[in-house]
């Protein structure tokens, strides 16, 4: 119960703010994936994994509630055929285009989502 309470509002991802002030993430950024996927999808992968991980991304933002979309039964072969694609796509899309601006822009999306 008290982890679905952490995982519902995000609070599960307090403790990354920690790896931002040791150097190990950025705030904005790719997130970390498990290396199952990262293996499945290596090409795309090695752009975002150049740099450090981030605590948010537009894909974050577009995906904030991909537990709501999961057919049940199907979760796995629905994340690695449908959205992890999606995915990927937007994270290197934001790679190739990111600026300070569009970070500020991502934090507060964040930031605001949370809140909401």
């Amino acid at each position: 119960r008290c982890g679905h309470v952490l995982r519902r509002y995000k609070l599960d991802e307090l403790p990354q703010l920690w790896n931002v002030i040791k150097g190990e993430m950025q705030l904005v950024g790719p997130r970390p994936e498990v290396e199952q996927y990262v293996s499945q999808f290596r090409g795309q992968y090695s752009v975002l994994l150049s740099e450090p991980p981030g605590i948010t991304d537009p894909a974050s933002l577009a995906y904030r509630r991909e537990e709501q979309i999961f057919v049940i039964g199907q979760m796995e072969c629905q994340y690695v055929s449908q959205i992890l694609p999606d995915k990927l796509r937007l994270s290197l899309e934001y790679q190739k285009r990111r600026c300070l601006s569009s970070d500020i822009r991502i934090l507060l999306q964040t930031v605001l989502n949370f809140a909401a």
